[in-house]
């Protein structure tokens, strides 16, 4: 009798999502089946919608990767369906077809899974967002961010940029991913697109002739911007936007609401602005909630090889991992390989020391600044590392639209000497 091939299941499919899948097919071959589950049918490349919008394109004509030829390119079976509940004791997932309205639901079983589907962005907890906020999380705020710049509705008035406060769990607590450090607990969930937007906001102003730099004002709830980018890589953006005559506010606690005037936070100050580009809160997906598997605030724990301690058969990567902070795509993709190598070595068919390499979580970030130029930035001293580099100019602006076409034309198969070659690139080593 045949012997039965593991079923492993794949929630999610975008950059977190994917990668699981291939990098389980990749190291596992033909030993197991895959199927993955995500309620679209493409994978949606977030990175460069800023990019997209500040040089006036269509970022849904360039940002989009259909998901069923890739997928089936590694035999990797899809699903079209919305994720509804979980049952880890059952080891089933329910499910509703999304091709058409009025699905029923579905269930299906696994022995491996992996929740890669990302947070839910809280833009609705936001009240006046649907009237006076922008952003450029997605395809439709960017094209209506675009709109409203390109087309006549900016004035030229006061322009705030900045972060609602994200609400961290517990479940990566006690973690030490580098000798004596830790994943901090955040005050916003990734702020790379302040930075970027500030940044290349500061261009357009200039290149349109309607302002300068001066209008901006860049906020955030924490105690400093994007502090895991390193601090003294931060401290140098900052004179680097001061110099331009950007304002900055920190500490400025939640956004409570957009209003014709500005911005209204929680306590009880207040920002004049135009117009608002604000990044919400990220929270777990509903279903999540309440689960074993899960933190408070719903975020699935994991240990360093990112395995639920008590459901080691169930892996998470990528945003909806409570390990994964901030919630950014290049620490998701370190973590995609971690679980392609513990199911290969789940099977025999990876050795010890080759399999089990805990993450040593890097942020890696480029950002547009607009005029051919952007800022890279690699860092790890926020969780204890060592490293932080900050380099600005026209060869990360070069890697950030090649890395994207490179991701394209290989189905989100960039090779591992991608990042080097990158860093390599950037930092001249």
């Amino acid at each position: 009798m045949p012997k039965v091939k593991p079923e492993v299941l794949v929630l999610g499919g975008n950059f977190a999502g994917l990668a699981s899948a291939q990098r389980i097919r990749e190291y596992a071959g033909d030993a197991v089946n895959i199927t993955l589950i995500e309620r679209r049918d493409h994978l949606l490349y977030v990175p460069n919608i800023p990019a997209d919008v500040m040089e006036n394109r269509d970022p849904g004509q360039h940002q989009i990767m259909r998901l069923r030829p890739v997928l089936d390119d590694d035999d990797i079976a899809f699903i079209q369906g919305g994720v509804c509940a979980l049952d880890v004791d059952a080891k089933t997932v329910s499910f509703i077809p999304g091709e058409r309205p009025g699905g029923e639901v579905e269930t299906i079983g696994y022995d491996y899974l992996i929740i890669a589907l990302g947070a839910q962005m809280t833009y609705d907890r936001i009240e006046g967002f649907a009237e006076y906020g922008h952003t450029v999380s997605d395809i439709y705020h960017g094209q209506r961010l675009r709109h409203f710049l390109f087309d006549g509705g900016y004035k030229g008035g006061p322009i705030a940029i900045g972060s609602a406060r994200f609400h961290q769990g517990d479940g990566a607590d006690g973690l030490k991913p580098y000798p004596d450090g830790s994943i901090p607990r955040a005050a916003a969930g990734c702020e790379g697109p302040v930075l970027e937007m500030s940044t290349a906001m500061a261009t357009f102003l200039q290149e349109q002739k309607i302002g300068d730099p001066g209008l901006i004002t860049i906020f955030t709830p924490g105690e400093m911007v994007a502090e895991d980018a390193g601090a003294n890589n931060i401290r140098a953006f900052l004179k680097m936007a001061d110099d331009m005559g950007m304002h900055y506010r920190n500490n400025v606690q939640d956004i409570k609401a957009l209003t014709p005037e500005g911005i209204e936070f929680a306590d009880g100050t207040q920002m004049a602005s135009e117009l608002n580009i604000v990044l919400p809160d990220y929270v777990a997906h509903d279903f999540l909630c309440n689960q074993p598997i899960c933190d408070t605030m719903g975020f699935v724990r994991t240990n360093l090889l990112m395995r639920n301690p008590e459901y080691p058969e169930i892996f998470a990567a990528g945003d909806c991992a409570a390990v994964t902070m901030p919630k950014q795509a290049a620490i998701g993709h370190q973590e995609t390989d971690i679980i392609g190598r513990q199911i290969a070595f789940d099977l025999g068919l990876m050795e010890d020391e080759e399999a089990n390499q805990a993450l040593q979580p890097m942020v890696f970030c480029i950002g547009d600044m607009g005029a051919g130029k952007a800022f890279y930035v690699r860092a790890n001293t926020w969780f204890g590392g060592q490293d932080e580099v900050l380099k600005i100019g026209r060869i990360p602006y070069m890697l950030k639209m090649q890395y994207r076409h490179m991701f394209f034309a290989l189905n989100g198969k960039v090779p591992d000497w991608g990042m080097g070659a990158a860093r390599l690139a950037a930092e001249g080593v």
